[in-house]
């Protein structure tokens, strides 16, 4: 028997069908990402499973004496208790009898006048109490979980980030050891380090996790079955994300085929039914019928939801010059964020900052922006620089404008490189229906409050892109669109992401955090940075160079040794880059890498087919066979098979390079 089941659920918000009759399950062990696009209803679905929301119709059951832990996008706690009380809560009873037995121990070590009489009776209770339940079990597991997350026990919830809440959130889910996980959302607010100490735990875990996620790498490395939720209807696909992606590629081909046949079907039904006389005439009461059905099949079918279209104008163009620091230094009372930093941003340049939560990296962007002043060296910045700045906490939205006063405030047009359009067209653009331009900001969700800020962002003209957490609660699609944009973005980025992927298709460089207000310049993206402290560590430790140096733990180069890569020149970063260019794969093109295989295989068996019908002699006795399509799609297959082979060829040498 499954975990947990899903029996023909419904649920529609309005006259919108989230779930159109769906089933589903999952088996103990099992680790399935459930994706589809912002406000197709997956955290409505998830809530419901976890019995927090009802649906319209269905069934939902769950195994006898199974348990079940459900961690929120935006979780919520009592902001006076402290991190160990707002995680024990997993365990209500245990930890009201560990909190009761630690009050009466503190007791008995203090004032003897405030010892109740029974004080050692209620201890040993309390004692037999927690042994039976494996209560000291659960407070030792508890301090495990917060050491691995990183968590003070002592802080209170009112003082801490969004990031370190949602670790407390997954602590407290952690902690009561469900046999199945669901999470919505787990990587947002999450710096690198904490998403892949989570990745690992995933992996590791023997019981079953349900997630919604649109980080790619996770998803590749944890999930063993993706499940779409694509207009109302489920899909599950077993296997990686990169499997996924080729099966639905496929599906969506066939389901254009099939609806292509369709509408050609009903419009010569159409056409008949309208030469009035002579279909009075004939009396075929049955095809008028069938008419009849197509039309109501038509008019139920729920077209694929359309992709954004995101366009941006680099305007005027900057300066070659951007920015420039020399031994750059800022610091926050006695705690220095940045220090010593040298760098040179030139125009085109496209820059990821990567650090934990609280490093500093939306202080060092404001330091490179010229909005804070530096506490040590020197800040150069250049000229003609137009800015457009994405903000983490999307502060710059009005939670009571409309959309449409969001976007043009004032106006009904959008003006974008010479070209006008009109709001309602341009929010279309970011898949806001026309009826929803009225709607009030506050009406939205996580992921549509991004694209709506994305959609401001680039209604603007501007040649410096600041983006800030810009991938939170985005799409997968959106993701890809937007990476997409940026890699042929004319003018120059700066990037504050934890999506490894994202980071590794957009930066062409990267500043680091390396630890002690230290950062370094790498050339590339992510990975490079990962390789590039791998190959660093490795020669300081067969050269012995550095280990008395703080900073060697993090990878980084010591004070007194050269560097490993050649980033610290101002010159060394532009050349570095180029080579970085012309051998790295974009996200697009390694996703392309992975499907084209399946696609070469496709096009044998299909070309093979092809060949023992065009040799078989009762294919030309058969009347409905087209000889000649068929030796049309002979030929187009190898003309298809050979660009597939060029291209594979092409893509798997910049691979290997």
């Amino acid at each position: 028997m499954s975990l947990l089941s899903l029996t023909a659920g419904h649920l529609a918000y309005g006259h919108v069908a989230l779930l159109d009759g769906v089933d589903f399950s999952i088996d103990a062990g099992e680790r399935v990402a459930l994706i589809g696009r912002n406000g197709t209803g997956k955290s409505s679905m998830l809530k419901a499973l976890a019995g927090l929301a009802p649906l319209d119709d269905g069934q939902i059951v769950r195994r006898s004496g199974s348990t079940l832990a459900f961690v929120p996008q935006e979780p919520v706690f009592d902001p006076a208790h402290s991190v160990y009380e707002a995680v024990a809560a997993a365990m209500p009873e245990q930890a009201a009898r560990i909190t009761q037995y630690q009050h009466l121990g503190n007791l008995l070590a203090g004032d003897a006048a405030l010892v109740p009489d029974d004080a050692l009776e209620q201890m040993a209770r309390l004692q037999g109490e927690l042994d039976a339940s494996d209560g000291w079990a659960m407070a030792h597991r508890i301090e495990r979980i917060l050491s691995q997350l990183g968590l003070s026990a002592t802080a209170t919830i009112s003082t801490l980030s969004g990031g370190t809440k949602k670790r407390v959130a997954l602590a407290r889910a952690l902690v009561a050891e469900p046999d199945l996980l669901l999470l919505d959302e787990p990587t947002n607010h999450l710096d690198i380090e904490s998403i892949a100490w989570l990745e690992e735990l995933l992996v590791s875990r023997k019981e079953a996790t349900l997630l919604i996620t649109h980080d790619r790498q996770l998803m590749d490395r944890v999930a063993t079955r993706i499940v779409e939720l694509d207009r109302g209807i489920l899909r599950s696909y077993p296997g990686s994300y990169a499997a996924y992606q080729a099966r639905k590629a496929d599906e969506l081909a066939q389901e254009d085929v099939i609806n292509a046949k369709f509408d050609k079907l009903l419009a010569q039904e159409e056409v008949w039914i309208r030469q009035g006389v002579e279909a009075r005439r004939t009396r075929n009461e049955g095809r008028v019928r069938r008419l009849e059905q197509l039309r109501r099949q038509r008019a139920q079918r729920r077209e694929q939801v359309g992709s954004t279209r995101i366009e941006v104008d680099a305007g005027e163009r900057s300066g070659k010059l951007v920015a420039e620091l020399t031994q750059a230094g800022k610091a926050w009372a006695d705690r220095w964020i940045v220090r010593g930093l040298d760098c040179v941003i030139s125009r085109g340049d496209r820059v990821g900052l990567i650090g934990p939560n609280g490093a500093g990296k939306t202080t060092l962007l404001r330091l490179i922006l010229g909005d804070l002043e530096p506490d040590e060296g020197q800040l150069r910045l250049g000229t003609q620089l137009n800015v457009a700045y994405f903000d983490q906490m999307r502060a710059q939205l009005d939670d009571e404008a409309t959309l449409a006063d969001t976007i043009s405030p004032g106006s009904e047009w959008v003006e974008i490189g010479g070209t006008r359009t009109h709001v309602m067209s341009y929010l279309g653009r970011f898949l806001f229906a026309p009826e929803r331009a009225r709607s009030p900001v506050k009406s939205l969700s996580g992921g549509e409050r991004n694209r709506l800020l994305l959609a401001r962002l680039f209604a603007r003209p501007a040649n410096l892109l600041v983006l800030d957490e810009p991938t939170n609660d985005l799409d997968i699609e959106t993701l890809e669109l937007l990476e997409e944009l940026l890699a042929d973005y004319s003018g120059t980025v700066l990037l504050v992401s934890h999506d490894r992927a994202f980071l590794d298709a957009v930066v062409t460089q990267s500043l680091a955090f390396e630890g002690e207000a230290h950062w370094l310049e790498y050339a590339g993206g992510f990975s490079d940075v990962i390789a590039a402290r791998g190959r660093r560590a490795a020669d300081l430790a067969a050269s012995g160079v550095g280990r008395s140096d703080p900073r060697a733990a993090h990878g980084a180069a010591p004070v007194s040794a050269a560097p490993v890569t050649a980033a610290a020149t101002p010159a060394a970063p532009a050349v570095a880059r180029a080579t970085a260019d012309r051998t790295r794969l974009s996200y697009k093109e390694q996703r392309e890498l992975q499907t084209l295989p399946a696609r070469i295989a496709a096009l044998e068996t299909e070309q093979a087919q092809l060949s023992a019908r065009l040799a078989d002699s009762r294919t030309y006795q058969d009347p409905a066979a087209d000889i000649g399509a068929l030796n049309e799609r002979f030929a187009r297959i190898e003309e298809e098979l050979m660009e597939c082979l060029d291209r594979w060829e092409k893509l798997e040498s910049r691979s290997g390079a």
